[in-house]
């Protein structure tokens, strides 16, 4: 069983990696600071799945928010925009 490793409200950096081939998180979130807004659950490994194997270890999925400001400097609306993206524990480190 895949235990969560962080909670509603803990504040992540989602690591700054390029590794070749399939991956689930996009670029423009890579190295930003988020809140985890909710813990989705377990699931198979997508990037593993997308190679044909069997997606184990399952990894936790959050969603975690992030300021539309801090993505996009030239953001032009209110400052309070967010925005949520599906990001898994594997490229999640604690802040």
């Amino acid at each position: 069983m895949t235990t969560a490793r962080f909670t509603d409200g803990d504040r992540v950096r989602v690591r700054e990696a390029y590794p070749p081939g399939h991956v689930r998180t996009p670029y423009f979130i890579r190295g930003h600071l988020g809140t985890v807004v909710r813990t989705v659950g377990a699931f198979a490994n997508p990037e593993e799945l997308a190679y044909g194997r069997d997606g184990t270890p399952k990894q936790t999925l959050y969603w975690v928010r992030f300021s539309q400001t801090d993505l996009w400097p030239d953001y032009a609306g209110s400052p309070k925009d967010t925005t949520v993206v599906d990001v898994f524990d594997s490229w999640l480190e604690p802040q």
